[in-house]
C-alpha cells in the first residue's frame, strides 16, 4: 500500500470511529433508549413505554408527562384501568406498570391515556405494544396423586382457594404502599428460575407455572419484596403455607410452600419483615420458595420488578 493510499485508509478510518461514536452516544442519550417508545400528543401530553415489543409475562413500565396539570388523566391497557401515580406532588409527570399475563394472546395492544383539557372536554391519546410469543419450556414431573388428580373434597378445597385468591387480586388499592426498590426475598440470592413453564404432571397437561423457584434449604427466613399490607396468610391446598403482599396500585407478591408463617391478614410490613421460613408444603418435589407477582391481575416475573424499578 502507498503511503498516499495509506494516509486516505486510516482517514476514512477515523470518520467511520466518529460516526460509530456518535451513533452510540445518540443511542444511549436519554429519550432515544432502544425500544423505547416516546408518543407526543395534543395539549403538550407525552406518553413513553419502556419497550414497544415484549414478551408475555413481562413488565412494562410507563410515564405520562404533562405540560400542566391535568383533570382525570386515566390510564387504560386493553380495556383495563391501569393505575398511575405521581412521585412527589410537585411533579410533572406519573408513572405505572402493565402486566402482560404470561398467556396472555400475542398481538398488538393499545395503551390509551385519557383526560379532560381546561375547556372540560375530553380527550385522550395511545401508544402501541406488540405482545410476542414467551420462550418458555416444558418440564415434566412426577407427584403425589392427591395434587394432580385430587378427590372431590380436595377438588373442592382447591376452587375454593382459587376463588379467595381471585377476589384478593381483582382489588386495587388506590394508594402506594412500597417505598424504593423491590428485592428478591431471599438475602444473598440475585436470581430464580422456571417462571412460565409448561407443565406435564404425572402424564397431565396443567396450567403454566406463574411464579418464580428458589432452591433453599428449609427454614431459610423468607422476607417481603418491599413494604405493603398482608392480604393472605394461611395455607392453601396447592401451594401449601402461602402470604400474599398487597403493595398498592394493583402489585402483589405471593410466597408459598412456606414451613411456617410469621405474619397475619392486615398486617403492615417493610422490606425487613420475616414473612416465614422456605418450605415444603403443597404440591412441591422438595424445599424451595415459589415467588409469584401480579400486575392488574396479570401474571408476569417477579424478577422484573427487581430489575426495573416502578
Amino acid at each position: 500500500m502507498s503511503l498516499k493510499s495509506h494516509c486516505k485508509w486510516r482517514e476514512r478510518k477515523k470518520i467511520l470511529g466518529i460516526v460509530v461514536l456518535v451513533g452510540t452516544v445518540l443511542a444511549l442519550a436519554p429519550g432515544r433508549v432502544p425500544g423505547q417508545v416516546r408518543k407526543t400528543c395534543e395539549g403538550g401530553v407525552t406518553l413513553k413505554l419502556n419497550a414497544g415489543i415484549t414478551a408475555q409475562g413481562s413488565l412494562l413500565i410507563v410515564e405520562v408527562a404533562e405540560a400542566k396539570p391535568l383533570a382525570e388523566l386515566a390510564g387504560d391497557w386493553d380495556g383495563r384501568e391501569i393505575p398511575l401515580w405521581r412521585e412527589g406532588e410537585k411533579s410533572g409527570s406519573l408513572h405505572g406498570l402493565i402486566g402482560v399475563d404470561l398467556e396472555k394472546p400475542p398481538g398488538r395492544y393499545a395503551w390509551k391515556v385519557s383526560w379532560k383539557n381546561a375547556a372540560g372536554e375530553a380527550k385522550s391519546c395511545s401508544a402501541f405494544v406488540t405482545v410476542r410469543p414467551g420462550k418458555f419450556p416444558t418440564e415434566r414431573l412426577t407427584l403425589e396423586k392427591q395434587f394432580v388428580q385430587p378427590d372431590p373434597e380436595q377438588q373442592k378445597r382447591a376452587e375454593e382457594d382459587q376463588k379467595k385468591m381471585r377476589a384478593i387480586l381483582e382489588n386495587v388499592t388506590p394508594e402506594r404502599f412500597w417505598d424504593g426498590k423491590f428485592q428478591v426475598p431471599l438475602k444473598g440470592v440475585t436470581t430464580g428460575g422456571n417462571f412460565g413453564r409448561r407443565r406435564i404432571l404425572n402424564g397431565e397437561a396443567r396450567s403454566p407455572h406463574a411464579g418464580v423457584d428458589f432452591p433453599a434449604l428449609a427454614g431459610t427466613p423468607v422476607f417481603a419484596a418491599q413494604a405493603g399490607k398482608v392480604a393472605l396468610a394461611e395455607e392453601l391446598y396447592y401451594s401449601g403455607n402461602t402470604v400474599v403482599i398487597d403493595h398498592g396500585y394493583g402489585i402483589y407478591t405471593l410466597y408459598a410452600h412456606l414451613s411456617q408463617i410469621e405474619v397475619k391478614p392486615g398486617d403492615s410490613v417493610t422490606l425487613a419483615t420475616e414473612l416465614g421460613k422456605v418450605g415444603a408444603t403443597g404440591r412441591v418435589t422438595g424445599p424451595h420458595l415459589h415467588w409469584g407477582l401480579t400486575v392488574e391481575r396479570a401474571r408476569v416475573n417477579a424478577l422484573q420488578i427487581v430489575q426495573r424499578e416502578p
